[in-house]
């Protein structure tokens, strides 16, 4: 076997395992780690208000509302939160290359997470995934004066602030909804 054959036979395995990986969290999850295009990160992006308090990404993904988010606020600190590892490890390098510093990427899961010191929350979770969410803010932070910024998925039983639909393929709904409700 030459060293080519090693070199390849190497960049096959770790093609497999990043692919498994990724499928792995995507079952255990429930959902594919999928970014966001570029009509509704601008979107999203105007939803944000000009507050304090941190902004936090749930699910952050491959890292691309994140990049922008933290570019968008420079000196307000961002947390993107991702549990799968490989869009983890491509969220964190790619923070780091571009020298975002208010920018910090957890690999952890938010619902067992910190959220207090957040004013923004932006997501683009699924169905059950926005259900946990609900609960958990209901439970943590019912009445807080907190802001929400979804795609797709919206938060049942809540009342959107501002609710935009996306000149897209897909007609993506964008909603912001203002203050957690009182359980």
């Amino acid at each position: 076997m030459t060293t080519a054959d090693v070199v390849a036979l190497l960049a096959v395995g770790v093609l497999t395992l990043a692919a498994l990986s990724v499928i792995g969290f995507t079952l255990w999850l429930g959902i594919s780690p999928m970014p966001t295009t570029p009509q509704v990160r601008e979107v999203m992006l105007a939803l944000i208000p000009e507050t304090d308090g941190e902004l936090h990404e749930l699910g952050a993904g491959w890292g691309g509302l994140s990049l922008a988010l933290a570019r968008r606020v420079p000196k307000r600190r961002v947390v993107a939160w991702e549990l799968s590892w490989l869009p983890f490890v491509v969220t964190s390098l790619r923070a780091r290359a571009a020298g975002l510093r208010n920018l910090e990427v957890r690999r952890a899961n938010f619902l067992s997470g910190d959220l207090s010191k957040a004013g923004v929350l932006v997501c683009y979770l699924f169905t059950g995934g926005m259900a946990a969410l609900d609960e958990k803010l209901r439970r943590e932070r019912a009445g807080a004066p907190l802001v929400i910024v979804t795609n797709t998925f919206l938060l049942r039983g809540w009342t959107a602030e501002t609710q935009r639909t996306v000149d897209d393929l897909y007609r993506t709904v964008v909603a912001r909804y203002v203050g957690v409700p009182l359980t």
